[in-house]
């Protein structure tokens, strides 16, 4: 702002990125937190120093004290004296922001934001590449970090418990005997499945996915949570096999965007269903047209399709090419083009999930 009180957008674009880098820099020091198990050595302790974090965690104390005045600089920590000496200061994690960055069981959660952001910065070199030639950059590995359960906590408070049961018809199959059989296409790491599981006992859900280690893991999820009896993973897409007028659900939980030729996928779904059937598709939550400027999660869906969701896609020759801004016109016209006679956006307050419900 200039002496007349003017705003200068140069300045103000300047500032803007200043406070970007700040913000990205904040999540690489989460990732660490996240990573080392800083967090949850300090939501399982009375304040400490950086010497005795760094004894309960096998860290470096020097590492240790730097991580912590940063945490502290930015407000993620508190500090009981800022003004002692640096191996006199006691750190703490306030109790509001447990829930946040050490408690994984908990709805708001995102210590898993590190991981995703440092993920996403391993990809970017070869990114630049792909922009050139139009192809798939190499697929990024989950080692070190290994996958984070991002969506664990939604799936297992809200999905099964909150979100399909508004959705009328489906709620009653799930609960009704026989009980039912769930195709869960793109399953992942298992919680969906898992979650549908827990709260309907009666069903049996079958989830797919190409990713040999999610479905490693999904294995293992379904073992703790004492359902590996009633829910199966398989690598392998849903067309491998005869399993046609098998199920009477078929879900697709944040998959269908991510799917290099989703209309091939719901034609497929539309196969597996018994009469009467329903696909469940949630994906983001997205404007129904572009704007721009946008809101801050149009910002975000954009930023993850560019870095992450379209460039995953584009090595098919025969890619769609959605990207995580899939609108309700473009899933309608998926539907339709595989084969359902109707596609509708359901009236289900699901955070930053849109559902949709399709009939053959």
């Amino acid at each position: 702002m200039d002496g007349d009180g003017v705003v200068d957008p140069a300045a103000a674009l300047v500032e803007r990125m200043l406070r970007s880098m700040t913000g990205a820099l904040e999540l690489y020091t989460v990732y660490l937190g996240e990573r080392l198990g800083l967090y949850r050595a300090l939501a399982d302790s009375e304040p400490v120093t950086s010497a005795e974090l760094a004894a309960r965690t096998g860290t470096t104390e020097r590492y240790a004290r730097e991580w912590l005045e940063q945490q502290a600089a930015c407000g993620l920590l508190a500090v009981d004296d800022p003004a002692a000496g640096p191996l006199e200061r006691r750190f703490w994690l306030p109790a509001e922001h447990v829930p946040v960055l050490a408690d994984a069981d908990d709805l708001r959660y995102r210590a898993f934001n590190g991981t995703e952001i440092a993920r996403a910065a391993r990809s970017l070199p070869d990114l630049v590449e792909a922009f050139r030639t139009g192809d798939a950059p190499p697929r990024v590995t989950w080692a070190p970090e290994g996958r984070p359960d991002f969506n664990r906590a939604e799936f297992l408070h809200l999905l099964a418990k909150s979100w399909l049961p508004s959705i009328g018809a489906v709620d009653e199959r799930l609960r009704a005997t026989p009980g039912a059989r769930v195709a869960d296409l793109a399953c992942g790491t298992g919680w969906s499945g898992i979650a549908i599981a827990l709260t309907y006992p009666l069903v049996h859900v079958d989830g797919f996915d190409l990713d040999g280690d999610a479905i490693a893991a999904a294995r293992r999820n379904a073992a703790d949570a004492g359902v590996a009896d009633r829910v199966t993973f398989t690598v392998a897409d849903a067309s491998a096999g005869d399993m046609s007028g098998r199920y009477d659900v078929v879900t697709i939980i944040e998959g269908l965007h991510d799917m290099a030729r989703p209309v091939a996928a719901l034609r497929i779904a539309r196969g597996l269903l018994t009469s009467p059937g329903w696909v469940v598709v949630a994906d983001e939550l997205v404007e129904d047209e572009f704007t721009a400027p946008a809101s801050l999660l149009e910002r975000y869906h954009y930023g993850w399709s560019v870095v992450g969701c379209l460039p995953a896609v584009m090595g098919d020759p025969q890619t769609a090419a959605t990207g995580a801004v899939m609108r309700p016109a473009t899933l309608r016209r998926y539907a339709a083009e595989a084969g359902f006679a109707d596609a509708e956006v359901l009236p289900v307050k699901a955070g930053t999930f849109r559902f949709y419900l399709l009939r053959p």
